[in-house]
């Protein structure tokens, strides 16, 4: 029935036509027809996608965690464009005094430099222009430009010795998010959600926000759902209009003629189900009832007319605006509150080649206020304890000048062997900084951790063993951190 080609031609189009009936016939009758009398509700397709789904290798999750997690969800504030640690937290004061020197060979050591500076003829020393203070009893090094930031530096721990080895923002955003450069594999929320399930009925799993302008694109694909079965993608909510597409009705349909129309369309699908026994039509089915609940529960969920003035206050005036980083801060909040299990907010801007210090000034009035405001709030209604916020970048910033160094301007270009990092709540010890880098912020000096260490070390906070959490596909068990990653004993709690 399935025919080898031996001389690894192309298939024509009767033996492609051939092979896609015997693959039909061979998946609509193993074991389907079994489960048909299932089918009578639609709390059972679950049950019937389930069966499906591991007869194709969706073997890997028992939904629940491997040992007592210390976090029950994720928000993630990812700084798309790569943030310069040493003009926010890696305090260099040495550097001061070698303003315009040529960096060292010692110091470069050969290694690779991107094609927008590789063939400078000079790599000027440039400072930071920002000043730096211990704040709280840790004694955290933070800049000027992150006031409130600071004003938490006691719930955080910062990594100073973060590092990877891609070197270019798609990549490096990609390994971050995906735990590979290559794009297509699942990203870090829909691994949780394949590995823990859902902890709430009306809303999705794993939910993206989008804020910032300029720099990068943001690809779906960051918060996709690789081989993963679908149901486990992110679902993005928009800036303007219905947070989601086609959540509103069209004009003329009420909601029992939406109810209506579902519950037809699940008998076709449920006939196909039974036919094919693909898991994806379980999915869909399990989609659009989503869909369905979400017209009620979304609305109410981005609706913060119902927050008291002290929250606003605590957000900034922009938490009025849909679409900015507070606003998305706020709403992240209030997802978690409502069960969501992965919120990953992505806010774009700080690619920062040229004009820096003017730059990294608007990024932080932008972030900083509402990243301390979401740790505060979160605090204080007790949810700080099992929930993981995860501050990151895809990599760090050169401490030479990309173009023309002046007193007043620089630049900075991408710079994979160190970068920093904050973490803070379930799992993670507070008040602390670990690793250091050399005088330069340019190589680790002292206990480095590589991005597959990272979420390692997240998904064990959230109960998970890295190794475990596997899915077979195209013959190999996959898992988030590939066949590397260790636990960063130092950061648990």
């Amino acid at each position: 029935m399935f025919r080898q080609v031996s001389d690894h031609r192309p298939l024509t189009s009767n033996e492609r036509n051939a092979w896609e009936y015997s693959r039909r016939h061979f998946l609509g009758h193993t074991g389907v027809s079994l489960a048909s009398a299932a089918l009578a509700s639609l709390g059972t397709v679950s049950a019937l996608g389930s069966k499906v789904a591991k007869r194709n290798g969706d073997t890997g999750s028992s939904k629940r965690p491997h040992f007592q997690p210390r976090a029950r969800r994720v928000i993630y504030l990812c700084q798309s464009g790569a943030p310069s640690q040493m003009d926010l937290y890696d305090y260099k004061p040495g550097l001061a005094d070698r303003f315009g020197a040529e960096l060292p060979d010692s110091v470069r050591r050969g290694q690779r430099l991107t094609g927008m500076t590789a063939s400078q003829e000079s790599f000027p020393i440039a400072p930071t222009q920002f000043k730096f203070q211990q704040w709280g009893q840790s004694g955290a090094w933070i800049s000027e430009l992150l006031p409130h930031t600071a004003g938490i530096a006691d719930r955080l721990c910062f990594i100073r010795s973060m590092h990877t080895e891609a070197i270019n923002h798609d990549p490096a955003i990609t390994l971050m998010q995906t735990g590979s450069q290559l794009a297509g594999r699942p990203s870090f929320g829909a691994w949780l959600s394949y590995g823990l399930g859902s902890m709430n009925e009306d809303l999705p799993t794993f939910v993206a926000l989008t804020s910032g302008s300029g720099g990068q694109p943001l690809y779906d694909r960051l918060w996709g759902g690789g081989f993963l079965p679908g149901k486990h993608q992110g679902v993005k909510f928009r800036r303007s209009g219905d947070p989601v597409l086609f959540l509103s009705n069209p004009p003329g349909v009420t909601r029992e003629d939406r109810r209506g129309l579902l519950d037809d369309l699940a008998s076709l699908n449920r006939l196909r189900l039974e036919k094919l026994g693909d898991p994806e039509i379980a999915t869909r089915m399990t989609q659009y009832e989503m869909a369905y609940r979400m017209q009620l529960s979304v609305p109410e969920l981005t609706d913060i007319s119902d927050e008291p003035q002290s929250v606003l206050d605590l957000y900034g005036s922009d938490v009025a605006k849909p679409g900015t980083y507070a606003a998305n801060c706020l709403i992240a909040r209030r997802l978690a509150e409502r069960g969501v299990r992965f919120i990953q907010l992505y806010h774009r801007g700080w690619d920062q080649h040229g004009n820096l210090p003017e730059a990294i000034r608007v990024q932080c009035q932008d972030t900083d206020r509402a990243s301390a405001a979401l740790v505060r709030d979160l605090a204080s209604r007790g949810m700080l304890d099992d929930t993981l916020i995860i501050w990151a970048g895809e990599f760090g910033r050169t401490v030479y000048c990309q173009g023309t160094l002046t007193p007043e301007n620089y630049g900075r270009d991408h710079h994979p062997r160190c970068f920093t990092i904050w973490l803070a709540g379930g799992g993670i010890k507070s008040g602390m900084t670990l690793g250091r880098t050399d005088d330069h912020s340019y190589n680790i000096d002292e206990d480095p951790v590589h991005v597959h260490d990272l979420n390692a070390t997240l998904l064990h906070c959230l109960g998970i063993d890295h190794m475990g959490l596997t899915f077979k596909y195209q013959g190999r068990h996959h898992r988030l951190t590939d066949v590397h990653g260790k636990l960063v004993r130092q950061i648990l709690a």
